[in-house]
């Protein structure tokens, strides 16, 4: 049975909890380069004190060589993720967008006609484009780092066996995270996470076949062998947590603009029973197809989620979505087997 949920108090929540997570990326990114610049200008100041070298970085009395390299390869790293993006989430699939013109079912034209409305209802300023995956699986799922170059791809399964409000329920939430960034969001936060790996790597190995034995040198030494260790796991842990909680806004972005949780609702729950009755044949699909791994993130139901599982469980810290449960339980739905 439905009860009250209020999905303004989801999306200030989750945008905290957003921006918390993007901080501590940017910080941990910042960090393990100045941590770097310390420990080669350690050499030459022995006798300085850490938080000294620190300081005279941080002031520009030190020049933050490896910082600023790194805020650059950041940079490129991430201008050329935008620009390849939306052609990577659609490789290996067969599709084709869906335009006015070449629409050729009333399936496709009521599924162009849902992205329109929905379009104009979030008040965005460019239509994205609409892509048919041909698949028997059903999910959906957005790209884009902008409103400009924003697409919304949804398989052939989905549009057959979903009504139109739940449709117009799916296209919601993927209209919501084109609306609040989710794509720029996470994309920044998977590009920075695995240039510390890189960085932390590079230094690692530096450090192993070098001889500095100043205690400045060896102190940060000990840190940057202890991080290499340490943050693939936090990096993970914060990637995965981001990517629930964007979840939860799309999915009260949806009732947003729908003023109906029901919808929504009875799609990811159709999604899911359909994911269990036809397990085998979908997931031998699922591997078939080249890169799922690279769209896995983006779609509305993760597809190795499949099932109710118990929430608060730890396997949900290792997942890309949200416990369907807390789904549900978060648009105001309390689950049960005549759900």
């Amino acid at each position: 049975m439905p009860f009250t949920t209020d999905w303004r108090q989801t999306i200030r929540t989750n945008n905290r909890k957003t921006f918390m997570v993007m901080a501590m990326f940017f910080l941990i990114y910042v960090g393990i380069g100045l941590l770097v610049d310390i420990y080669m200008n350690a050499e030459n100041y022995p006798t300085a004190p850490l938080s000294q070298i620190f300081f005279a970085l941080i002031t520009f009395k030190l020049f933050p060589l490896v910082t600023l390299i790194m805020v650059a390869v950041a940079g490129i790293s991430l201008w050329v993720t935008f620009t390849f993006h939306n052609r990577l989430m659609l490789l290996g699939t067969e599709y084709h967008e869906i335009t006015p013109e070449n629409a050729a079912t009333l399936q496709e034209k009521q599924l162009y006609n849902v992205v329109e409305e929905l379009k104009i209802a979030a008040g965005l300023q460019f239509m994205p484009k609409v892509y048919l995956i041909d698949a028997d699986y059903m999910n959906a799922f957005a790209s884009g780092y902008s409103e400009k170059s924003a697409m919304v791809a949804i398989t052939r399964g989905l549009i057959n066996k979903l009504n139109r409000s739940e449709l117009q329920a799916v296209m919601a939430h993927e209209m919501s995270h084109i609306r609040r960034m989710d794509i720029k969001l996470t994309l920044m936060a998977s590009v920075l996470a695995n240039l510390i790996l890189i960085v932390l790597d590079l230094f690692f190995y530096q450090i192993i076949f070098s001889r500095r034995n100043n205690n400045n040198a060896r102190g940060i030494a000990t840190i940057i062998i202890l991080l290499r260790y340490l943050l693939p796991i936090i990096n993970i842990l914060l990637l995965l947590y981001l990517s629930r909680t964007r979840e939860y806004m799309a999915d009260a972005g949806c009732v947003e603009l729908l003023r109906d949780n029901q919808a929504l609702a009875s799609a990811l729950l159709k999604i899911n029973n359909d994911h269990l009755s036809n397990h085998d044949q979908y997931s031998a699909q699922y591997q078939q197809t080249p890169h799922e791994n690279v769209r896995r993130e983006a779609y509305i139901f993760d597809p190795s989620q499949a099932g109710i599982t118990p929430s608060g469980s730890l396997s949900d810290l290792f997942s890309t979505h949200p416990n369907l449960k807390d789904r549900l339980k978060a648009l105001g739905f309390q689950y049960n087997d005549k759900t």
